[in-house]
């Protein structure tokens, strides 16, 4: 074995050949999947969007690192399904831009989060995590509950989004800016057309507590409570261990 290898060494031709041979494999094994993408992604009908003030939440989760700590993929293996929920779906994943799963664990996956806890719990546990995980090494976000959010920005996200295969429609991309507004206050005006454009399952809610502004706390707990809850197809057919959290609960 040594000797052939050594002659490959030699011959600069066949050492290119071996490498051009061997990234080949590498890429088919990793391309080749994308082939039957129709067949991976489940086709659910109850999936819905992310609403503006959700995807903001998510940007400013990706924007304060959350990502490094905890994963948002259950794996099918039986203590993680035990422990967190129905493992997680493609589908669940398809407006994902980028997609969250990770590997690193420091805190709890929080791919089954949403409905899990109250607003308020949440709100408390970015305000100061100790003060309802006493163990936690999470630090605090104090911050986000006074920081208003930039609606202004959202058309423009949204419209991104569809850029890169997200089905936002025109209406929802106007109407972005009022919609976050509205699910953040639940009293006012906007707040019905959060419903009619992305579904009577949409939590509409003061999620900070406070109802004279749009906080970026708002929107990351808006995040955190939809989680798991875009569809329910994990929890139908499936051996999951319990029902779908309900956040209006």
């Amino acid at each position: 074995m040594s000797d052939m290898h050594g002659k490959l060494e030699r011959s600069a031709i066949g050492f290119m050949l071996a490498i051009i041979a061997a990234a080949s494999v590498g890429g088919i094994v990793e391309i080749a999947p994308l082939f039957t993408i129709d067949e991976t992604v489940e086709d659910v009908a109850d999936m819905r969007l992310y609403t503006p003030l959700e995807l903001s939440g998510r940007d400013i989760y990706v924007r304060e690192g959350c990502y490094a700590c905890h994963s948002q993929m259950i794996r099918t293996l039986r203590d993680e399904v035990e422990r967190y929920g129905p493992y997680s779906l493609a589908v669940e994943s398809q407006y994902d831009h980028p997609m969250l799963w990770g590997s690193k664990r420091t805190g709890p996956d929080l791919a089954r989060i949403g409905g899990k806890y109250s607003d308020l719990w949440h709100v408390a546990h970015l305000n100061n995590p100790r003060d309802v995980v006493p163990e936690s090494n999470m630090p605090s976000y104090r911050w986000l509950g006074t920081t208003p959010l930039k609606l202004e920005d959202l058309p423009l996200k949204l419209q991104a989004q569809r850029t890169v295969g997200v089905p936002y429609t025109e209406e929802m991309i106007t109407n972005a800016a009022a919609d976050a507004y509205g699910q953040a206050m639940p009293d006012t005006d906007q707040a019905s057309g959060v419903s009619e454009r992305y579904g009577e399952a949409t939590q509409v809610s003061a999620f900070d507590g406070v109802t004279t502004t749009v906080t970026e706390m708002d929107a990351l707990v808006a995040y955190l409570q939809v989680l798991g809850q875009l569809t329910k197809a994990a929890y139908e057919n499936t051996a999951a261990p319990e029902q779908m959290p309900d956040p209006t609960n």
